[in-house]
């Protein structure tokens, strides 16, 4: 599962574990920290803010080339361009000094930041265990001349499956990211799944948006989503090449994000 529907509202399950990792933590060291009349709510939300600070800078310094030519993006976190370990050790370095400079909060902080890590890494990897668990669908769409195709026909190399729309805004400005990424890649498969639309909606918007696209299939009915457990446009799938699924990414890719993505694919 890839998404969490609460209403028509769908949340990322990773996002969602970090939130209730927080959540928790908090509610420990209040409890905690009630005893000792204090609150360490505001150092855990300060941990928090420095962690996705670097993790973000962290991400940005490892693909620079990608942010030379438009800065702005160094901020335009839709990308989802975070490398976790230098976030969690800043956290922890800015915990220890609160620790070591405040000894009333030595228990209630402490015994939140354990808390809240250990729910956090426990989870992240039941849901990494999971995503690398799953397989290729086996569920038959249609190319864009009407002939049944099966997802799993094309099994046998690495392979990026993007489930999109036209009416989808950020599903339109990563097509070209991943467009570029189609005419280079030549050991990499990338298919375009769209979602629920007719192909003469498909190739109007290709026309009007100037995109060359290879591998487009309808997903008329749209299953593949409920398949994968996304409900979220766009949503990319990142498989080896024997169909195991190996990533995935809720929301706009970048240059950045997706070279993160391939390189995984690649052994790079």
């Amino acid at each position: 599962m890839l998404t969490l529907n609460i209403g028509p509202l769908a949340l990322g399950v990773s996002h969602v574990l970090l939130l209730g990792s927080l959540l928790l933590a908090t509610l420990v060291g209040w409890l905690i920290g009630r005893r000792h009349g204090c609150n360490p709510e505001s150092q855990l939300f300060r941990m928090l803010m420095l962690g996705l600070l670097v993790a973000r800078l962290a991400f940005v310094l490892m693909y620079a080339e990608f942010y030379r030519d438009e800065l702005w993006r160094v901020v335009d976190i839709r990308d989802g361009g975070f490398i976790a370990w230098p976030g969690v050790l800043a956290g922890l370095m800015l915990g220890a000094w609160y620790l070591w400079r405040h000894a009333q909060l030595r228990r209630p902080l402490g015994v939140a930041m354990s808390v809240g890590l250990a729910l956090w890494l426990c989870g992240s990897l039941v849901l990494q265990a999971l995503e690398q668990g799953t397989r290729l669908p086996d569920l038959q769409v249609r190319d864009m001349q009407g002939n049944p195709v099966n997802l799993r026909d094309y099994a046998g190399q690495p392979l990026v499956v993007n489930l999109w729309a036209t009416w989808c805004p950020p599903c339109r400005r990563e097509m070209p990211v991943l467009m570029q990424a189609q005419q280079r890649e030549a050991g990499i498969t990338i298919l375009f799944v769209n979602q629920g639309e007719s192909a003469a909606l498909v190739k109007d918007f290709l026309l009007a948006q100037q995109l060359s696209l290879d591998n487009l299939l309808l997903d008329e009915q749209v299953q593949l989503g409920q398949l994968v457990g996304s409900r979220a446009l766009p949503t990319t799938l990142f498989y080896d090449a024997e169909g195991r699924q190996v990533g995935s990414h809720l929301g706009e890719l970048s240059h950045a994000s997706l070279e993160r993505a391939l390189a995984q694919l690649r052994g790079d």
